[in-house]
């Protein structure tokens, strides 16, 4: 006799015994497993009459049935049967996650832990954004999107090698393609906005702290300037810089201490030489590789390099006059000319300049070789000679014609020696040098408030008076309260910009119902409806009596000359875009309840602070104020 083999039914229902599909009254499900069996092809009859409150099928129960064949092997099956009964018996867990672990542990996936169901959800998390956006044919993160009038989008490539087969319908829908679009495929730049967003989202990039965040790129830079064998200049007019050794950011103030110095532990010290501008670059003395000014017109000028560029250049050692930039023709082939040919204005950085003098903002000066005309510049190569100040600057006509300059008095205000002198100390302050040229001067400007970097008779030094301006290329040197202020503008900023690129182009907020038209623009698809309402299709003409053909109304996108009639006929709302900016829009929410609670939590630490302040007694408080002499960030 055969043995006739117990089967269930599959995932339609389908007897897989009989191939009938059993109405409900004729069908059983195991309490164990979830699975459909056929009652009148269970055998034998016993299984179906003894099945108490709670019916197990024959794979589950532990009856020993001649007729039937276990589908799993006696070991493995006994544990499966084991695991989904722990399963079950597993009160901490709902009826979905009961059904989910069953699922899994059915498909061979062994118990599904709690790390299981993290991972899945991280996982499922982590690629919302790319199946939102996702190219209808490779399912993948689109390269330059194309959206058609559908609503569904592709990447260029697989939309060209679709449309290239002669197949002008959507894959999804099988909506027309109209030739226009399948000829002409237009990139949808919003969606761009998005998809680089989804991949930002996607990198998980753990960022370490330090105590300087500064990061500069050195993993691909040679370690000293390095100038391949087919270059066709001579020298390192074209070379790559080498590694910068230094962590301060290219806007720092100041003398580089040896907290700056990860490598020597001794910082840029006076009297330090290079061979030439690139190494100088590499210690962050001097910044700029060809440029006399290292500065920004709205933020100060850090460091200026004497190198004879200019005739009307005076150097003291102590102090020098210093000419700014601009006045020259550097156009075509007048790019190394010497000869003014317009006036010298405070702008750009010229202006820098002229903020350090204002600000009195300490200046790293570093002297070349080609200074010829100088007692005080190197015999070769490059050397820093510490940091001075500008104390007033001013126009007059230069040496080589009619045209103005621009001038500047620097003084050296070092603590370290100057390389020419020998006292071991560095710099006192000095009474300011007399000028003949000032007679003749126009635009003079004299700083007359209190320096930022100053002499401290207390100390015998100079320093920090103010703190020193916060840089903008790195915002771990501020203070907490200060970084938490400048990271929540950038947060504020960036959200901004995700604004502006979702933005209806009519109506200038964030899209709701987005439509992409076959020219890729994208508007509200109330805005573009209301934009052309109560304009037919076509229009009615007569003329003496008679009638003329009916004339198409031609409806032109808001943004450019491409007719939209046949597109507003029924528009499509791009549900892909739509859900990335409802995403957008709860992150947004989400990230203000944060801050909100973070706020809330402060202000209570505030509070008990003051409360705990004035329990203290008066004594106590005065000898706290008096150990705060310094204000932060003025040590050297």
């Amino acid at each position: 006799m055969a043995i006739e083999i117990q089967v269930p039914c599959d995932g339609d229902g389908v007897c897989m015994r009989c191939k009938a599909t059993p109405p409900a009254e004729e069908s059983l499900t195991c309490s164990t497993c979830v699975t459909p069996w056929h009652v009148a092809c269970l055998l034998p009859e016993s299984l179906v009459s003894s099945t108490g409150g709670e019916w197990q099928c024959p794979d589950c129960s532990g009856d020993v049935v001649e007729s039937a064949v276990p589908v799993s092997g006696t070991a493995g099956g006994s544990d499966l049967v084991a695991a989904v009964r722990a399963i079950e018996a597993d009160v901490t867990l709902t009826e979905a996650q009961k059904a989910k672990k069953r699922q899994k542990l059915m498909s061979g996936g062994g118990a599904a832990g709690g790390d299981d169901e993290e991972e899945d959800e991280k996982k499922k998390k982590k690629s919302d954004d790319d199946e939102d956006i996702c190219c209808c044919i490779c399912i993948k993160l689109p390269e330059r999107p194309v959206t058609t009038p559908c609503g569904h989008n592709f990447g260029l490539k697989c939309f060209e090698k679709w449309v290239a087969k002669g197949n002008l319908t959507c894959m999804t829908c099988r909506g027309k393609i109209p030739k226009h679009v399948a000829h002409n495929p237009r990139i949808n730049l919003t969606l761009v906005s998005a998809i680089r967003l989804a991949k930002a989202s996607n990198s998980d990039v753990e960022v370490t702290a330090a105590k300087v965040q500064h990061f500069i790129r050195n993993q691909d830079r040679p370690d000293k300037a390095f100038t391949t064998s087919r270059a066709k200049k001579t020298g390192k007019a074209n070379a790559c810089s080498g590694k910068i050794y230094v962590t301060i950011p290219g806007d720092y103030f100041g003398p580089i201490t040896a907290d700056n110095d990860p490598t020597r532990k001794k910082g840029v010290l006076v009297g330090e030489s290079w061979d030439d501008r690139q190494d100088c670059r590499q210690w962050g003395a001097h910044f700029p590789h060809v440029a006399g000014i290292a500065g920004q017109s709205g933020f100060g000028a850090q460091s200026v390099a004497l190198s004879g560029g200019y005739d009307d250049d005076e150097d003291h050692g102590e102090w020098f006059i210093y000419t700014g930039s601009g006045g020259r023709d550097l156009t075509g082939n007048k790019r190394t000319s010497k000869i003014q040919s317009f006036d010298q204005t405070f702008t750009k950085m010229n202006e820098a300049l002229r903020l350090s003098c204002k600000m009195g903002y300490p200046v790293r000066v570093v002297r070349s070789h080609k200074e010829k005309r100088s007692a005080y510049a190197p015999e070769e190569g490059v050397r820093y000679d510490g940091v001075y100040r500008i104390e007033k600057c001013w126009r007059k006509v230069g040496i080589q014609g009619s045209f103005k300059v621009c001038r500047y008095l620097f003084v050296r205000c070092d603590n370290e020696a100057a390389p020419w002198a020998s006292d071991d100390l560095g710099d006192r302050p000095r009474p300011l040098p007399v000028i003949p040229e000032l007679k003749k001067a126009t635009d003079l400007f004299v700083r007359k408030e209190k320096p930022s970097w100053d002499f401290d008779e207390a100390d015998g030094r100079w320093k920090w008076m103010k703190s020193p301006p916060a840089s903008r290329k790195c915002i771990a040197a501020l203070d907490p309260e200060y970084r938490k202020i400048v990271r929540k503008r950038g947060k504020n900023s960036m959200m901004d910009k995700l604004r502006k690129e979702f933005s209806c182009q009519i109506c200038q907020k964030v899209m709701s119902l987005p439509v992409t038209t076959p020219c890729a623009h994208n508007f509200c698809k109330g805005c573009l409806e209301a934009k052309f309402a109560g304009i037919s299709q076509v229009r009615e003409r007569s003329r003496g009596g008679r009638t003329l053909r009916a004339k198409k109304n031609v409806m032109t996108c808001p943004c450019c000359t491409t007719d939209l009639s046949e597109f507003l006929q029924n528009p499509q709302v791009n549900r892909e875009l739509m859900e990335v900016i409802e995403n957008l829009k709860k992150k947004e929410e989400e990230s203000q309840a944060v801050d909100e609670s973070s706020n809330d939590a402060a202000e209570s630490e505030g509070g008990e602070e003051e409360e705990e302040e004035e329990a203290e007694p008066p004594s106590k408080k005065i000898k706290l104020d008096s150990d705060c002499v310094e204000p932060v960030g003025a040590g050297n």
